[in-house]
């Protein structure tokens, strides 16, 4: 049985048991004695103990199956060798795999005359839309039909077992119910119990994340210099031949750091006085109306893809400011499609509107007396933003500022596309210029494994970015709540 029906039927046992344990729960409170937790809370507890322990133990049974499986798929393959058919056994694994997902799309008649050959079967697959490897074996077909059988064996197991938990849990829940019940505290508990889990989940995911990289990195440090990968302004990861000598400043970060901080600084040069101009209009100019419309508006920009922005830059911005610059100089172009200013320019445009709403809730949040009695002194309106209201919310904009930096220089698909690929130390922003999530993608396409340097660089480079952006976060929320300390 499909896991996914499992969880269904155990959710509507703890829909039947919140039904009846509400219901019982009513019943009693016309007994004369007090109840210490509202009506719907018995419900709730009959619903947590009917579903909890059964889905996790039927998360438990599935994951339990899974490894099950793979070591007795893998006792059913024949002695791996040298000369065997498939070298690689996790690849033979996989073909397993595929091939059992393919049977199962077969009907009950086809599987009663199953061919003994590949060959014979293929046809068969083909005529369902299921293609598989050529080069899956005959052996391969019997095992597949015998980790079917096992697989269903145990799902249709797991799931009486986890039916049984839920139909044990929700006759105990209810069993429970009686006017003093403390069932309130109970569901409290559990729900402040799901919270705090949630609360590790991503604490531990930001842990693991950073120590994968972190691992990988030291395997990198081990091969290649600090020094060299700090300090260096060559960018060229492929070593050289045997005996050719060192080949130090090949994975030098100077160049790619460079580009991403010129990159970025273009980017906020754009954003940040379009942003902060449009948000000072709608937060202290426009109308209601007008501000219901334009607000919205310029919001969406920022639900459109990254890499909608990095194709704009490629096939439209970037050739048309080569083509503006060869018809200015009449000759060959001063500004390349690919170049940092294109990359900047376009994720500018991207970045408008963070900066443009976190200001606007900055400087809405400035106090209304502030207003009131700089107007009251006779200054204008304008005076009145200039020397009052920015200065007041200057802090809180910094934070902003900083924020959208770190979003900038995190970003991915845009340089990609409209950056170029060249490690170039230029103050030029009309040439091209690489980031360092540029060379992470290129370190990281194609088949690799990751036991060498020109791989686990990228690694690396992963880090002193995380290093980097979270840097520029803390400060930024930093400075955001000592002004929020300001004024609240």
């Amino acid at each position: 049985m499909p896991l996914i029906y499992a969880f269904a039927i155990v959710a509507l046992i703890g829909i039947v048991a919140f039904v009846v344990g509400r219901q019982r729960a009513v019943s009693q409170a016309g007994s004369g004695v007090k109840q210490h937790s509202r009506i719907h809370y018995h419900g709730w507890w009959a619903f947590l103990l009917a579903t909890v322990p059964a889905v996790i133990f039927l998360v438990l049974w599935s994951i339990g199956s899974s490894v099950y499986m793979r070591t007795h798929v893998e006792g059913l393959l024949p002695e791996h060798t040298a000369e065997s058919p498939i070298a690689n056994q996790s690849l033979e694994l996989g073909m397993v795999r595929s091939l059992a997902n393919g049977l199962r799309r077969l009907d009950g008649e086809t599987l009663s005359k199953l061919p003994s050959t590949f060959g014979e079967l293929q046809p068969l697959l083909s005529a369902k839309g299921i293609a598989l490897a050529p080069d899956t074996q005959d052996y391969m077909i019997p095992i597949a039909v015998e980790a079917n059988r096992t697989s269903d064996r145990l799902s249709l197991i797991g799931a009486g077992l986890g039916f049984l938990l839920a139909i044990a849990g929700a006759a105990f829940g209810i069993r429970q119910i009686e006017p003093r019940g403390r069932a309130r505290n109970k569901v409290e508990r559990v729900v402040l119990g799901a919270l705090l889990g949630s609360s590790m989940i991503a604490i531990l995911t930001t842990v693991g994340i950073v120590l994968s990289m972190l691992f990988e990195t030291l395997h990198f440090f081990s091969r290649v210099s600090v020094t060299n990968f700090f300090f260096g302004t060559v960018w060229d990861p492929r070593f050289a031949a045997a005996g050719a000598g060192n080949t130090e400043g090949q994975f030098g970060l100077i160049p790619l750091l460079a580009g991403t901080l010129y990159i970025a600084l273009v980017a906020l040069l754009v954003a940040v006085p379009i942003g902060l101009m449009s948000a000072v209009y709608m937060s202290e100019y426009a109308s209601r109306r007008v501000r219901s419309v334009v607000k919205p508006a310029l919001e969406l920009l920022a639900g459109i893809p990254t890499i909608v922005y990095g194709i704009f830059a490629l096939v439209t911005l970037g050739p048309f400011l080569r083509d503006l610059s060869a018809a200015l100089t009449g000759g060959s172009p001063f500004i390349q499609a690919q170049s940092i200013f294109t990359a900047g320019f376009v994720m500018g445009i991207m970045l408008i509107p963070v900066v443009s709403s976190l200001s606007d809730d900055i400087i809405t949040a400035v106090p209304r007396a502030m207003r009131d009695g700089s107007l009251g002194l006779g200054a204008t309106q304008s005076e009145t933003i200039k020397r009052v209201i920015l200065p007041a919310a200057l802090p809180g904009i910094v934070g902003a500022v900083l924020l959208t930096a770190s979003r900038a220089i995190g970003e991915t698909m845009i340089v990609v596309l409209a950056a170029g690929v060249a490690a170039n130390l230029t103050l030029n922003p009309f040439e091209a210029m690489t980031t360092i999530t540029v060379k992470i993608v290129n370190q990281l396409t194609g088949d690799l494994e990751f036991n060498s340097p020109q791989t686990l660089v990228a690694f690396a480079l992963g880090i002193t970015l995380f290093a980097i952006t979270l840097v520029m976060n803390i400060v930024a929320l930093y400075i955001v709540r000592k002004y929020r300390e300001q004024y609240e």
